[in-house]
């Protein structure tokens, strides 16, 4: 990643540019805004020790995002991928992910879920390079397609050094 593009938490100035990323997204694909778009608004649910909300940014501009929140004790969910176009396809949502992965696994977190859509096909191949396997419905979301990945055991951690920390 080059100095000018960077992930970090998400800071209380980037709420509505991380907001504006997200609509697009769900304009682009769907023609509608997101139906949950209401929790973006209980950012508190992404906050640690738990949670964690991060950005994508370019020359300070909000580009891309992501976050983790708990929905069970030992479960997570991996919430809000959504890159602008011309920030996709360069390996921003594999290095997004895996920093996810990395808070997931260092918050105590033993399984990761998230649900996606048919029309998100680049999505679900990065989640399947990632790992995801297919599972039953686990929400009621407007999504049809439910994924998990299991984060047993300390070998199994997608951590790629200390650089990635998030805490």
């Amino acid at each position: 990643m080059n100095e000018e593009m960077a992930i970090r938490p998400l800071q209380p100035r980037d709420v509505e540019a991380a907001k504006a990323v997200i609509v697009a997204g769900c304009r682009e694909f769907f023609g509608t805004e997101p139906a949950d778009f209401d929790d973006m608004d209980a950012l508190s649910q992404y906050s640690p020790p738990k949670g964690v909300f991060l950005v994508l940014t370019c020359r300070d501009s909000v580009v891309g995002t992501g976050a983790i929140r708990g929905i069970a004790e030992d479960t997570c969910e991996l919430k809000r991928m959504w890159f602008l176009p011309e920030h996709r396809g360069k390996g921003f949502g594999m290095r997004m992910a895996e920093m996810l992965l990395n808070f997931a696994f260092s918050a105590g977190y033993r399984r990761v879920r998230l649900d996606t859509d048919p029309r998100q096909v680049a999505a679900q191949r990065l989640y399947q390079n990632l790992g995801f396997q297919r599972i039953e419905r686990y929400n009621d979301g407007p999504c049809s397609i439910f994924m998990e990945k299991v984060l047993a055991d300390e070998s199994e951690s997608v951590e790629s050094g200390p650089r990635d920390r998030l805490i």
